[in-house]
């Protein structure tokens, strides 16, 4: 048993849709969530500044004495994981392999589509995991840069978001996927716009809930699990703009968020 706290790391607030899971999964374990709000969005970083970043988060979640490390952010699980976990000794769960598990236990024509930022769909991230397990899958990766901020204005459920998507999704329904990652953890905020443009018959994964599940299974497999029930507690921590954060996330989260800490994400 090891009450140490998780790390959630998230390039903004998006990474709440994970987080919200892992509560929802292990209620008992303390979580330390960063969003690198000041530097939002990664997804049109390149590779070496999405690493540059995140490694600076590590070392600020280091600080706070975790077990592991949520990688919630899919731009940086494909971009700057792997080079994490040659340098850092602690475990690290990142979304992509759960999200595109669950791509491939869904689909029934071997047709997925993937959405996420530009650094996520070119890096091919989700399209190398998929066809690892089902190589004969079509995917078709299309990138939605605009999803991101019309999330952090809380505009999901607008005109703009079905517009945007509309536009986007285009493609997708051309193809006739039967599944689609939501390969960005902003996205399952837009599931309801998504569905209205794409339909019911289109499968939404969302790789958060596949996410915090691995995380149980990971923590329950190297004994770092709580030994609490419930109770645990969740401290919040971003580069930029806290009373943002705490305005969306708290509708993310549907719950109040009472206290968001600033800091200074560049010194590390």
């Amino acid at each position: 048993m090891d009450n140490r706290p998780i790390g959630v790391f998230d390039s903004g607030i998006g990474g709440l849709t994970v987080l919200k899971e892992i509560v929802e999964q292990l209620p008992g374990e303390d979580i330390v969530y960063f969003g690198d709000t000041a530097r939002i969005p990664y997804g049109t970083r390149s590779k070496e500044t999405v690493i540059k970043y995140f490694f600076q988060s590590v070392r600020f979640l280091l600080t706070k004495e975790i077990k592991a490390i949520v990688v919630a952010c899919n731009t940086a699980s494909a971009l700057a994981m792997e080079e994490a976990q040659k340098v850092f000794d602690i475990p690290f769960i990142g979304v992509v392999e759960p999200g595109s598990k669950a791509a491939v236990a869904s689909t029934k024509n071997a047709t997925i589509g993937v959405i996420g930022t530009e650094g996520t769909i070119n890096s091919g991230a989700y399209q190398k995991k998929i066809r690892q397990m089902l190589p004969s899958a079509e995917i078709i990766g299309i990138s939605c840069p605009l999803f991101v901020p019309i999330v952090e204005e809380g505009w999901e459920n607008s005109d703009v978001a079905y517009i945007a998507a509309k536009k986007y999704l285009l493609e997708l329904k051309e193809h006739n996927i039967d599944s689609l990652v939501l390969g960005c953890t902003h996205y399952p905020a837009l599931r309801y716009t998504i569905n209205k443009v794409l339909g019911d018959k289109v499968i939404l994964i969302n790789p958060a809930y596949e996410t915090a599940k691995a995380t149980k299974n990971m923590l329950k497999d190297r004994n770092l699990l709580s030994n609490k029930i419930d109770g645990g507690k969740c401290n919040y921590f971003v580069s930029d703009d806290p009373e943002k954060f705490k305005r969306i996330g708290g509708n993310i989260l549907r719950k109040e968020i009472a206290f968001v800490q600033k800091i200074n994400i560049e010194n590390l």
